[in-house]
Formats: structure tokens, C-alpha cells, sequence
């Protein structure tokens, strides 16, 4: 009985811990003493990222969110309070994707892979869209995308 009385209070202690630590990362840097920073209520969907893009223009800015309310994580709760800090709209720093050292432009319906192409480089050269890679996979049947071997002969569809 004592054993059984043992193990319900050390149960008890880390349920009690579990919520402690849950509200405190829910509320964790909630900053009120800023007149020239904005206050957003989390609601169903929303990520750093989403909110960045709403209220900056840029996802980029999720990290100011993050860093703004102390959080210890990039999970966020819907209710929560988020403090928005007056900061510029970042930019990504690239803003032209880069090819491999074949840059030219394809045009036809099918490719011959040469050494260093992946099927992102080739989709980016086809199509403008390095994302359009999963139809070339679909297209030529491709069991592991990752592997395409020079000379295969590559199906582009249009």
C-alpha cells in the first residue's frame, strides 16, 4: 500500500508539472509595457509564419514574433497573445533561383540527364518551377526520385 500511495503522488507531481510548464510556454513573454508594439490573438490555423505574412508582408518576420514573446518553441496555441514588435518586412536574401552550371533553357518533351543534374534543376530549366519535379517523377515513373542516372533519357510533360 505504501508503494501503490508512492506511485500516485509522484504521478500527481508530474501532471501538476505538465500544466505548469504548458500555461508558462503559453504565456512566456507577453510584453504590456510597449505602447509601439501590437498585440495578435492566435486563432484556429495560424503559425509564426502565417501571422508574419499578415501583419509584415513577409513569413521571414516569424522569427521577430518568436523572439518578440520569448517563446522556447515554434508551437502556438489558439487563444494565445502574441506581442508584435515594429520591425521592416524582411526579404529572403536569394531572389533568383540558381541552376547548375547548364543554364540553358529546355524546350523539348524529353532530356537526357548529364552529371549533376537532379530533377529539380532540370524542372527548374523546363518549366521555370523547380516544384513542377514531381510530374517529371510521375511522367517517367520514377520509384526513388532521388536517383536518376546519366544517359536516362527523362519524359517532360507539357
Amino acid at each position: 500500500m505504501v508503494l501503490g500511495a508512492l506511485v500516485i503522488v509522484i504521478v500527481g507531481i508530474l501532471i501538476v508539472n505538465y500544466f505548469k510548464d504548458k500555461k508558462s510556454d503559453t504565456l512566456t513573454g507577453i510584453n504590456t509595457g510597449s505602447e509601439s508594439q501590437k498585440e495578435h490573438v492566435v486563432v484556429k490555423g495560424e503559425t509564426l509564419w502565417s501571422i508574419a505574412e499578415d501583419k509584415y508582408g513577409s513569413g521571414y518576420n516569424w522569427v521577430d514574433v518568436k523572439k518578440a514573446n520569448e517563446l522556447k518553441s515554434d508551437t502556438i496555441e489558439v487563444g494565445q497573445k502574441l506581442t508584435l514588435p515594429e520591425v521592416s518586412a524582411k526579404k529572403p536574401t536569394l531572389t533568383k533561383p540558381t541552376l547548375s552550371a547548364n543554364t540553358q533553357t529546355l524546350s523539348g518533351d524529353t532530356y537526357t540527364v548529364v552529371k549533376g543534374d537532379t530533377l529539380w534543376s532540370i524542372s527548374l530549366r523546363a518549366y521555370g518551377d523547380g516544384y513542377k519535379w514531381v510530374s517529371v517523377a510521375k511522367a517517367n515513373k520514377l520509384v526513388n526520385p532521388n536517383v536518376i542516372h546519366v544517359g536516362n533519357v527523362l519524359t517532360l510533360p507539357r
